[in-house]
């Protein structure tokens, strides 16, 4: 606290910075004359219906875009299960159709594994 009393002392308490007499007199109208002049503004365009409208359209396409994309999907994937399930039915059908000719015409497996091997040979010579 002394030494802010001792540099005060020295200092003064006066403002140093001064500003030379009628500076603010004119100083208004100096600016002006410095300053470029201000260009003119573009003109806003004019809002239209279809500006209105925009957005509510770009969203619509949005979600019609995104439902078409979902049902393709979900389309694909139902073809893929439907086949799968008609494959799997196909095969019970036709392991259940063998079994029945199988138990019906009274073979051995032996005669089985004759008849398989034969039908197999007899096809693969077409060929």
């Amino acid at each position: 606290m002394k030494e802010e009393d001792d540099i005060l002392r020295k200092i003064g308490k006066e403002n140093p910075f001064k500003v030379p007499d009628g500076y603010f007199d004119n100083f208004t109208s100096g600016l002006m004359e410095i300053l470029p002049e201000k260009p003119d503004m573009p003109k806003k365009k004019p809002i239209t219906t279809w500006t209105k409208i925009q957005p509510w359209v770009y969203m619509a396409a949005m979600f019609i875009g995104a439902a078409l994309f979902i049902r393709v999907v979900s389309f694909t994937e139902n073809e893929k299960a439907r086949k799968a399930k008609s494959t799997a039915e196909t095969e019970l059908t036709q392991e259940k159709y063998v079994q029945n000719v199988v138990e019906s015409s009274r073979m051995d497996d032996y005669q089985l594994y004759e008849f398989l091997t034969d039908a197999n040979q007899t096809s693969e010579n077409r060929e």
